[in-house]
């Protein structure tokens, strides 16, 4: 059967949205992911976002998150917004977009200028809920990778991320850290693993090495867990521009319960069918 999608970015993230509130067909198995996410065989993407009826009539719609590599996943703060921007498009009220994530409840406000901002929820701090081994909660762990000890800030925002501070983005080791972070014994789901230069108190440059993807040129909710990071350490104000190699994102968070809100693009690059 075919299937409609369209491929959108956010900040240089890939995203495909297969919109099936209408047929509520069920997602493709792992390996039919993996194929639709290579560029050699598919429409190739970071993400699929499988958007289905929600179950609050109240709500929009409900997804599910797929990484390229077949996996599913928790959230995805790019793809989110990528979703709400084509949502937004069919007459709602666009200041208040309400999606079923399997995170939880995720809000959404589409502004004039057509950038998307998205209530990402409160961080969790709690090991177990991240899920990551540990004694007890610390402001920082220290991971034995390679031979060598690293302090690193673990969090999750609907998904675990790991964010290290680098003196220089452009030489922190993320084709080398990255992988050996994301499959380290003390994550037992991986993580997504970021890597994070403070620039002030206003500013971040942030490379991120993607759970199940590799290093992206964006991610979403890694540009949330760093700042919240950087914040927890003292060293950053409420809102945070985070600069990625594709481009930049705002990030504001208040503190405590408060949820972190995430404000980026949405812009379509392509539309097609899939056989599914």
């Amino acid at each position: 059967m075919q299937v409609a999608y369209v491929k959108m970015q956010g900040t240089g993230n890939k995203i495909l949205v297969v919109d099936q509130r209408r047929n509520d067909l069920p997602p493709p198995d792992a390996s039919s992911v993996r194929e639709l996410g290579d560029d050699a065989t598919g429409p190739g993407f970071d993400q699929l976002m499988w958007v289905a009826p929600a179950r609050d009539p109240g709500h929009a719609a409900s997804y599910r998150v797929f990484n390229a590599d077949g996996t599913e996943v928790e959230q995805c703060g790019n793809g989110v917004r990528c979703v709400a921007s084509l949502l937004s498009k069919e007459g709602r009220d666009n200041t208040a977009i309400t999606l079923e994530s399997p995170a939880g409840l995720i809000s959404a406000e589409v502004r004039d200028d057509g950038r998307v901002a998205v209530s990402m929820g409160a961080p969790e701090f709690e090991p177990r809920r991240i899920p990551f081994i540990a004694d007890a909660r610390a402001p920082f762990y220290t991971l034995s990778v390679a031979g060598r000890d690293i302090d690193v800030l673990v969090l999750s925002m609907g998904n675990p991320h790991c964010v290290l501070r680098v003196p220089d983005v452009s030489t922190a080791e993320v084709a080398d850290l990255g992988p050996r972070i994301e499959h380290h014994e003390r994550f037992p789901q991986r993580a997504n693993v970021g890597f994070m230069t403070i620039r002030g108190r206003t500013s971040i440059d942030l490379r991120v090495h993607e759970r199940g993807v590799g290093e992206t040129l964006a991610c979403g909710t890694g540009a949330c867990a760093a700042v919240v990071a950087g914040q927890q350490l003292g060293l950053l104000d409420d809102e945070v521009d985070v600069r990625l190699p594709g481009g930049q994102v705002v990030v504001s968070w208040r503190g405590g319960t408060e949820a972190v809100w995430l404000t980026g693009n949405a812009e379509l690059i392509s539309e097609g069918t899939l056989d599914v």
